[in-house]
């Protein structure tokens, strides 16, 4: 091998000891690190006792998860197809102008905690559309997190249900 080659050979398995550093080094983040930014609704499944399944958002949903470093939260998911209020003002709707709503969005901030062990996130509601989540701290179990996908578990829904819910990652992380 003359001095061009085993230079050559030397870059390679350099550079490749580098990218293996560098992957094991994404992977080490802890799962808070992880989650951490703004993540958009995917899909939502209502699991019922008997193990049915029902899409309670329906098609084109749209939604919101943010997490941020300190430990805030904020999630909004809402159906597409909620027909708007005839008044056309927040404070003139019908009761089933209003029931629509109440039904078919939720949202809700406060503050999380990660247990890495268990791989959960815990969210405590501290203002909701539906004010009896106010003070309830919610575990959602992870069941896979990669950059661009998370996937959880919620044990125990508003709606007496287990909810398994897909969020895409809508900006990078820094």
């Amino acid at each position: 091998m003359n001095a061009l080659s085993r230079r050559l050979a030397l870059t390679l398995a350099a550079g490749a000891i580098t990218g293996i550093a560098a992957s094991a080094l994404g992977q080490g983040k802890t799962l808070k690190e992880q989650i951490v930014g703004t993540w958009t609704f995917v899909s939502a499944y209502d699991v019922h006792a008997d193990g049915t399944e029902t899409d309670r958002w329906g098609p084109n949903a749209k939604g919101v998860f943010m997490f941020d470093r300190d430990g805030r939260f904020v999630q909004m998911i809402s159906r597409s197809d909620i027909a708007p209020f005839a008044a056309k003002r927040v404070d003139q709707g019908t009761p089933a102008e209003y029931k629509a709503v109440m039904v078919n969005v939720v949202a809700s901030f406060g503050t999380y905690t990660v247990n890495e062990a268990e791989r959960t996130v815990t969210t405590t509601v501290e203002g909701s559309l539906f004010p009896n989540l106010v003070g309830v701290a919610q575990k959602r179990r992870v069941v896979s997190l990669s950059a661009s996908e998370l996937k959880y578990s919620n044990p125990v829904t508003t709606m007496g249900t287990t909810a398994e819910a897909t969020w895409r990652r809508a900006a990078p992380q820094n």
